[in-house]
């Protein structure tokens, strides 16, 4: 890789995590106008457009010389909170240590959104432009409280200035060994959300007489130990089928490719497992408001994710199996949101399975399911033709590795990671607008 690159990436990472963006409440201003001032310095056409004076949106554009398709490069610029006194180095710092860059943001994001302005500048300041179709670069704002102001501002209010045909975002790309070889992960869908609430019933009483009333809080306890002990059996749509394909095992039977991934390396379960099915989180319980009183109801809040192409239907059937029949108890929802998916093949898959082989022939990629939500599901939705992937390449610091430290103290990235990442997205441009 390009060691002026590496340095680039290197050193705008560590002006991007100088700048606190920590969301609530973001302030996101002075980064975006430090990386709108990158951009138009290279040659693009930037433009900042926000809900909100102080959080506004980068868009930067380069355009071909030909109809053709448009690639973006996705990004969020703000953070979640860090408390500098669980930190080894300050997490607004950017430090070098070790061969890493230290600091809030330095895997969840800003790592990406410096390695893909980075590219963009390099290709733009060496007179590149696309052959056909044009380069977008979106920096968002508010990601990490749901992209009210960010990724969902933009796309339904200015469709027509980030509308793209490939997208690349996060969710994706750290590496991970299975049974001797390397995978690279592609994150071509996320889950969707079905909480529901457990509810029981009672008979008030006054708790110093644990037997004069009917506890409804105790009624939770056996269903408490259901969720505890099991989860729904695996049901398996097209992206975890191709997962465990390109791990070499057999899909029609995902609970033994569980059980050997298990035995080969139990990080894989924690990491992996959420994609073959429906799954349960219990997080809240309320009961009684006041602590001499038994409660005649009691509630408990479960955080339910659903693959893309599974909805209530297939969570009922789930809930039935691990609770049984609403007998004691009742079952309501409290949001209903679908998953997103884009197609695991396409052109865009084809070119970075192609990069992978020139960089890391022994290796693969595989299709992933995100448990969680990207800023993808909003181009998802206002564009359903797009192609929308997580894809963040890093070869040095595995996935084992990373996932354990964002939204943690500590977070880091090794920097060789940010020039492999750079060099994909300086090369991926230049194939898909060719």
């Amino acid at each position: 890789m390009p060691a002026d690159l590496q340095s680039e990436t290197t050193e705008l990472l560590q002006r991007l995590v100088q700048f606190d963006t920590v969301n609530p409440p973001g302030n996101e201003r002075a980064c975006q106008e430090y990386l709108a001032a990158h951009l138009g310095a290279a040659g693009f056409e930037v433009e900042l457009l926000g809900a909100e004076e102080e959080r506004p949106n980068l868009i930067a554009r380069l355009r071909g010389e030909a109809e053709g398709p448009t690639l973006a490069f996705l990004g969020h610029v703000d953070t979640v909170l860090a408390n500098p006194d669980e930190w080894e180095h300050d997490p607004w710092s950017g430090a070098l240590a070790d061969g890493f860059l230290w600091g809030r943001g330095a895997l969840d994001m800003k790592s990406q959104v410096a390695a893909e302005v980075a590219a963009a500048v390099a290709l733009a300041r060496d007179g590149w432009r696309p052959a056909k179709g044009e380069l977008l670069v979106i920096c968002v704002v508010d990601e990490e409280t749901g992209g009210r102001l960010g990724a969902q501002w933009l796309t339904e209010h200015h469709p027509d200035k980030v509308r793209c045909d490939y997208l690349l975002n996060e969710g994706g790309g750290e590496v991970f060994e299975y049974r001797g070889r390397r995978r690279y992960g592609v994150c071509t869908a996320e889950k969707g959300v079905f909480r529901f609430t457990i509810t029981t019933a009672g008979v008030a009483g006054h708790a110093s007489q644990p037997k004069m009333g009917d506890n409804a809080l105790l009624k939770l306890a056996p269903l408490l130990e259901r969720l505890a002990t099991r989860q729904p059996s695996y049901e398996l749509t097209e992206a975890p089928a191709a997962f465990l394909r390109g791990l070499g095992e057999n899909p029609a039977d995902p609970a033994a490719a569980v059980a050997r991934m298990e035995a080969t390396d139990p990080r894989l379960i924690a990491m992996f497992e959420p994609m073959f099915g429906v799954t349960f989180t219990p997080t809240k319980v309320s009961a009684s408001e006041k602590i001499n009183v038994i409660p005649s109801r009691a509630e408990l809040k479960v955080d339910c994710r659903v693959p893309p192409g599974l909805g209530q239907e297939a969570v009922r059937k789930a809930i039935a199996e691990v609770l049984g029949p609403e007998d004691g108890f009742r079952i309501s929802f409290d949001e209903q949101v679908s998953g997103n998916s884009s197609p695991i093949g396409s052109l865009l898959r084809e070119a970075i399975n192609g990069w992978i082989s020139s960089q890391d022939p022994a290796a693969s990629t595989v299709p992933l399911i995100l448990p969680g939500f990207t800023d993808s599901r909003h181009f998802r939705a206002a564009f359903p033709d797009c192609v929308a992937y997580g894809f963040f390449p890093q070869l040095h610091q595995t996935r084992f590795e990373t996932a354990p430290l964002v939204h943690s103290a500590n977070e880091r990235i090794d920097v060789r990671d940010l020039g492999f990442a750079a060099t994909f997205y300086r090369d991926v441009a230049r194939e898909l607008l060719r």
